[in-house]
């Protein structure tokens, strides 16, 4: 009875944390970790929710100090334009350095050659590793969270990736008492999740509390759209609609966003945040289960990626 009253006690201290605290908590920890174990550090920025997120735990992590790392953004040429201007104007807003490799100059000089599909999202890959071996990144920020996808269940927070920048599952160091192993040899980098441990509802919560601005299309919006495979995706220079998928008005949102030729849009009516949050725990989809055609190539499309160099 009075461990029972004990731990009440405990669960009612002002010095608690909530969930949402405590993995603000571990994220800030990540990032001064990163920034004392290497030397160049770069968070990767698309103007996407998780990324933004993800900037503004850095802010407060070296506030009132300016962020001592750079962004890196792997543009597609199919992105959507109104995530790419919230991009330019975050990165403005706070004075940041950006560096964007670009799909489509790979593909005008013959690194690269089109899908026959018309994605560009598995093109990002050879982009991505050029940059980090060109600028010398020895630690690499990415958004990803374990709840998105099996694959990135798998994740350590400090995932090590070798010289050509390929992850092997078998090479996970064990993370115990948040001990972070950040040893690599040179020309290999590590890989950083400081969203590990986060779900979707979680950053939209996290989102409201902190009152983080979002690009418009996160919240529901009319928009032309087509339905391909089960998914609402919008007309493009990439190649959409074909034959037969005749385009409609609609009300939707996206609950991820990336290539224009692969993300799927969700009918919705949630315009506020609130709204958002209650259709995030009423779904039983993850969103990029829900949302991302790229995903369902293969059973083991993510996996098959990230060893190859993808985040």
């Amino acid at each position: 009875m009075t461990a029972t009253v004990a731990h009440a006690g405990a669960t009612d201290s002002p010095y608690a944390l909530s969930h949402l605290d405590a993995l603000e908590s571990e994220a800030v920890h990540i990032f001064r970790e990163v920034a004392g174990e290497f030397e160049r550090p770069v968070i990767l920025f698309s103007g996407g929710k998780d990324s933004i997120v993800m900037l503004h735990l850095a802010l407060k992590a070296f506030a009132p100090a300016a962020v001592p790392f750079s962004l890196l953004h792997v543009d597609t040429g199919h992105n959507f334009p109104e995530v790419l201007d919230f991009r330019d104007r975050t990165v403005a807003e706070h004075g940041l350095r950006l560096h964007v490799a670009m799909v489509q100059e790979y593909i005008d000089d013959g690194r690269l050659r089109e899908r026959p599909d018309g994605t560009r999202n598995p093109l990002q890959t050879v982009p991505l590793t050029d940059a980090i071996r060109h600028h010398r990144f020895d630690a690499v920020f990415g958004g990803g969270r374990r709840d998105e996808e099996k694959a990135r269940a798998k994740e350590r927070v400090f995932s090590l990736r070798d010289e050509f920048s390929q992850w092997n599952p078998r090479r996970q160091r064990p993370e115990l008492w948040q001990l972070y192993n950040g040893r690599h040899a040179p020309g290999e980098h590590v890989r950083v999740f400081p969203l590990s441990n986060w779900t979707e509802l979680d950053v939209w919560q996290y989102i409201a509390r902190e009152r983080i601005a979002l690009p418009e299309i996160y919240f529901a919006h009319e928009r032309e759209v087509f339905n391909r495979s089960g998914m609402w995706l919008t007309a493009g220079e990439w190649g959409g609609p074909k034959a037969g998928e005749p385009v409609q008005k609609r009300t939707v949102r996206y609950r991820t966003v990336g290539d224009m030729s692969c993300t799927g849009a969700v009918d919705s009516d949630a315009t506020t945040l609130d709204a958002v949050i209650t259709e995030i725990a009423a779904s039983r989809l993850t969103e990029r289960g829900a949302t991302r055609a790229d995903d369902k190539m293969s059973e083991a499309a993510m996996e098959d990626r990230k060893r190859e160099g993808y985040f």
